[in-house]
Order: C-alpha cells, then sequence, then structure tokens
C-alpha cells in the first residue's frame, strides 16, 4: 500500500506523501501549527520504523533506482493508520493524493518488516 500524490513530480514519479509534507514545509507553505503536527509525526515515524536510506543510501537514490518508491507492507497496521496526518497537510493546500494497493509494486530493492523500496517495472 502506498499513499502517493496524483500528480507526477519532475522526474516523473508520483511523489510520496511523505515528500508531498515535507516539500510543503520545506516551500515555508504551512502555517506554524502545521508545521508543529509534521514535526511530531515525522518524530513519531523515525523512531516506530527504519529508513531505508539508513542502512542501505542507494536504495532511493534516482540515479540507481529510478522512480524507486516506498510501499508499507500489508501488516503494518500501525504506521498505516496514522498516515491520515500526513493527508491532511496535502489535502489542506490543494494537493491530492491517492491510496494505491498492489500485489506486485516493482523489483524490490530494500525490504524490511514493515516496507519495501521497489522500482517499477516497465
Amino acid at each position: 500500500m502506498r499513499f502517493r500524490g496524483t500528480v507526477r513530480g519532475p522526474r516523473g514519479n508520483f511523489p510520496g506523501v511523505f515528500a508531498l509534507a515535507n516539500g510543503l514545509a520545506r516551500e515555508g507553505r504551512l502555517s506554524e501549527e502545521e508545521h508543529r503536527l509534521l514535526r511530531a509525526a515525522n518524530d513519531w515515524y523515525n523512531a516506530a520504523h527504519p529508513d531505508p536510506s539508513d542502512t542501505h543510501p542507494g536504495a532511493h537514490d534516482h540515479d540507481v533506482h529510478p522512480g524507486a518508491a516506498a510501499w508499507f507492507k500489508p501488516g503494518a497496521v500501525h504506521l498505516i493508520e496514522r498516515v491520515a496526518g500526513y493527508l491532511d497537510l496535502p489535502a489542506a493546500h490543494g494537493v491530492a493524493c491517492e491510496r494505491v494497493e498492489s500485489a506486485d509494486p516493482g523489483r524490490i530493492v530494500y525490504e524490511d518488516s514493515v516496507q519495501v523500496v521497489a522500482v517499477p517495472r516497465g
């Protein structure tokens, strides 16, 4: 399962909701309250699951794995349940998101107990 924007980004992919929310913060578009909520959510996720970039720095490298995207595994319920807070931020700023599910998200370049990073096929 993946939560992503509905508009392709500059590299031709659909940015994930985490990238969209953090992008709004980098662009200075969030209110002080929204920024506080995002920081708390980021802190929670950073503590709750491994960051592929920590152990596999190339997993999200566009030059090495073009189009690579992170997907939640079905058993990651505790992580999926908290995505709503991230979805609220892009929605409040007119950025549409969607939930996508796939039994085959692509060629897996990273995997742990709660997620995979996969490069789409074809």
